[in-house]
């Protein structure tokens, strides 16, 4: 009941600063996506600070709830972050859930309760060794950083949504490596902690992740991003917590099959929220070209500037 209380607190926090982001983060410069100007940029305003304080209480009480559960049981309840920023998307565009809302709402919740009661999560394994979570951390990484790069050479709304994957599966990595640390500041203190390689890998994970989110929150409707990153991170999470971190979950052909059943419905019911008319686009059409317009003005200036 803790792990679970803690979890869905996190979430609600997480939810509620990811819209207050978003909405701040509209009103950034395209220019300054993917650079560490936009989170300059950002601070200087002070919604996004509050929805980047949710944020940080939802971080800390899923730590939290990572050192007392197991990660396999963790990351399914942090999917429900969704339903409570589409609570708050909800007074801002004056929308009522309707067929398409409630039938998102309970995919999500009956995918968390299928995976969890056939999958049963326990920590019963023992955790692999140093190779083993640089292995899994490259290949996650890797396949970020190749939707980073794809994601480039893509028109806005399909970026941010390839951008909002790449930052899931980090953050999914960085949940599997914030347990690790906890588990290693039990056992030794700060002492260990600080001489630990995950403690800062966690810290760099968190900066870029927050580039990745924040440059996806600037350039398309929440709808396009938030869902992407929501499913993502557990995803990634799980298989964290199996492959290296000792998690368990029952593998007899029915269970795997239910197991299935219950992310397909998570992953399922977070893009059916997700694509909610409730959740707020970035800004309206109109707004978009002349975002657009005046992206290109700064770099026609830009090059003028360059020329002899």
């Amino acid at each position: 009941m803790t792990v679970f209380l803690l979890s869905v607190s996190a979430a609600c926090l997480l939810g509620l600063g990811f819209v207050l982001q978003q909405h701040a983060a509209q009103r950034a410069p395209l220019s300054e996506m993917l650079s560490y100007r936009l989170l300059l940029r950002l601070m200087r305003q002070r919604e996004w600070l509050l929805g980047l304080l949710f944020m940080i209480g939802g971080q800390v009480l899923s730590a939290m709830a990572l050192s007392a559960g197991r990660i396999s049981l963790v990351e399914p309840l942090l999917a429900t972050n969704l339903l409570f920023a589409m609570g708050l998307a909800r007074r801002i565009t004056r929308q009522t859930l309707g067929r398409s809302g409630w039938g998102g709402v309970l995919l999500l919740a009956t995918g968390v309760t299928v995976f969890i009661v056939s999958g049963q999560p326990t920590g019963g394994g023992t955790e692999s060794g140093v190779l083993r979570h640089w292995l899994v951390f490259g290949v996650v990484a890797g396949i970020a950083l190749l939707l980073v790069s794809i994601a480039r050479r893509m028109p806005l709304f399909e970026e941010a949504t390839l951008l909002a994957l790449a930052a899931g599966l980090l953050y999914g990595v960085q949940d599997a490596l914030t347990r690790t640390a906890g588990q290693r500041f039990n056992r030794g203190g700060l002492v260990l902690l600080l001489h630990s390689w995950q403690t800062y890998t966690v810290v760099a994970i968190g900066v870029l992740g927050l580039i990745l989110v924040q440059s996806a929150f600037e350039s398309a409707p929440l709808k396009m991003s938030l869902p992407a990153l929501t499913a993502a991170q557990p995803l990634a999470g799980i298989a964290c917590g199996v492959g290296f971190l000792g998690d368990e979950l029952r593998v007899t052909p029915g269970a795997l099959a239910w197991e299935a059943v219950g992310l397909a419905c998570i992953v399922l019911g977070v893009i059916v929220i997700g694509r909610h008319p409730a959740m707020p686009d970035a800004c309206p059409e109109s707004c978009i070209e002349e975002t657009v317009r005046a992206a290109q003005r700064e770099a026609e200036g830009a090059r003028a500037a360059l020329r002899p």
